[in-house]
């Protein structure tokens, strides 16, 4: 589309409601809106109107009103876009919008695609590339913790800091690659030993923010927790007690679970995805054998492994249990909290202590908690580990989190360039060898920041955000 286009979309969800936006943004804003508002007090039109104003009318299709309206009036550049924008506020009836909708196409508007409102935001200079990918995450946040990162990110800190070392880097190459012109004289125009701290400086930042993508990829969709174990251990019911509702059908018969049950709960402003699975044993069944080849999947994935066993069961077989389990890949490294359900039925002589202390085929970052999934014993506790777990990566308050996976590969990527340059300036690598390293970095880091971009980039980056945004 042209971008001397006028666009327009529904601001708000579909849907009916007390009220509905429609917003238009382009050179022409203004004029074709013109032509189906009348003003409820007559006088000037919205083009003589002054801008960020209000004004309340009828929207009307020749002598046929369809609504009355407020109508807002933004003009260029102090608008989202940087165009001259209107926003139509009517009344959210879906016919009303459409119809709307429908008028302004018809005296010249052409419907936006997903995205664009924010797309030109970002070429017309209003923002960068992160804070217009930041936009459409503040849109997707589901939990406090994602907000918050997404909200950080629309401030532009971390485009700052990678703009302020990106502007130095270049001045070096600058210096580097000038020097060969002057190659035959033997001078030296880059210190070696500013470009040697500055190359440090930005490995440490890129490894630091790449290191940080664990931990903003698994808030950004939640942090994944499959709940594993025998069957008929009590797994659907701990699932059922955590989302307070009868989500997995709960049967004394082993093996009632055949495939992967998953709800989101919100403790403490973090979303946890947790996952019941098809109980793990020896089985001839086809659908359990392939609801447990599921459950071993859903184990390679998540991030922390309830494993659920009995509480009147036996230390020795408990850990046998443990042990079978870690001898599987998909347990290679997860963090297991060992939950001892049932606590509230009687033990037995040779059941495993309340303290919990007796398996050692547990690591030392592993946990035991003991609750009763049915009465909700202990649950508290669980959940209140959970958050402990997941704090412990969180960086610290004001350090930036990478959520994004574009970014997460430009950083990693920049991140293994700087190695190759500072090893070569350690080597004594030539300077027309070295600008070559030097301007990978550059590469990578514009590819975050969108001072190196190509359609394509921009194209898959803005067509997952919903229209009239």
């Amino acid at each position: 589309m042209p971008p001397q286009s006028t666009i327009v979309a529904p601001a708000t969800p579909p849907g009916q409601g007390a009220i509905a936006v429609i917003r238009l943004s382009g050179p022409h804003s203004v004029e074709i809106c013109e032509k189906v508002f009348l003003p409820a007090s007559g006088g000037a039109k919205l083009s003589g109107r002054k801008p960020n104003s209000v004004n309340f009318g009828r929207l009307a299709d020749g002598k046929e009103i369809l609504d009355e309206v407020l109508v807002t009036v933004f003009r260029a550049p102090h608008s989202y876009t940087g165009e001259d924008v209107v926003e139509i506020s009517c009344h959210g009836s879906p016919y009303i919008r459409r119809e709307a909708i429908r008028l302004l196409i018809d005296n010249g508007a052409a419907m936006a695609k997903p995205g664009e409102f924010t797309q030109r935001a970002f070429l017309n200079g209003k923002m960068d590339l992160p804070q217009a990918e930041a936009v459409g995450d503040l849109i997707a946040s589901s939990s406090r913790a994602f907000h918050k990162v997404a909200v950080n990110q629309m401030r532009g800190g971390f485009s700052k800091e990678i703009k302020k070392l990106r502007e130095k880097l270049l001045h070096f190459v600058s210096l580097v690659e000038l020097e060969l012109d002057f190659s035959e004289e033997d001078v030296e125009f880059a210190d070696r030993s500013e470009l040697k701290s500055l190359l440090q400086s930005i490995s440490e930042m890129t490894g630091s923010l790449t290191k940080s993508f664990s931990f903003g990829n698994a808030i950004r969709n939640g942090i994944p927790v499959v709940i594993a174990g025998k069957p008929n251990v009590g797994k659907s019911t701990l699932l059922n007690s955590l989302v307070s509702e009868e989500k997995a059908l709960v049967s004394e018969i082993p093996g009632t679970t055949r495939d992967s049950i998953e709800d989101v709960i919100h403790i403490e402003g973090i979303a946890f995805r947790f996952i019941d699975t098809a109980g793990i044993r020896e089985t001839t069944q086809k659908i359990e054998i392939m609801g447990i080849r599921r459950t071993m999947e859903k184990i390679r994935q998540a991030s922390v492994i309830l494993l659920m066993v009995e509480a009147t069961d036996t230390p020795d077989h408990i850990n046998q249990i443990i042990e079978g389990l870690r001898e599987k890949p998909e347990l290679s490294g997860k963090r297991i909290i060992l939950l001892l359900n049932k606590s509230d039925l009687p033990r037995k002589e040779n059941s495993v202590k309340p303290s919990g202390d007796n398996f050692p085929s547990l690591d030392e970052k592993d946990h035991v908690v003991e609750i009763s999934a049915k009465k909700g014993d202990g649950l508290e506790n669980l959940k209140e580990l959970l958050v402990d777990i997941v704090n412990e990566g969180r960086p610290k308050e004001d350090d930036i989190v990478v959520t994004n996976a574009r970014h997460y590969e430009a950083l990693k990527n920049a991140h293994e360039a700087v190695k190759r340059a500072g090893d070569g300036l350690d080597g004594g690598l030539p300077g027309d060898l070295l600008a070559i390293d030097i301007r990978e970095v550059l590469h990578y880091l514009g590819e975050i920041t969108g001072e190196i971009t190509t359609d394509e980039i921009l194209g898959n980056i803005f067509k997952n955000f919903c229209i009239g945004k």
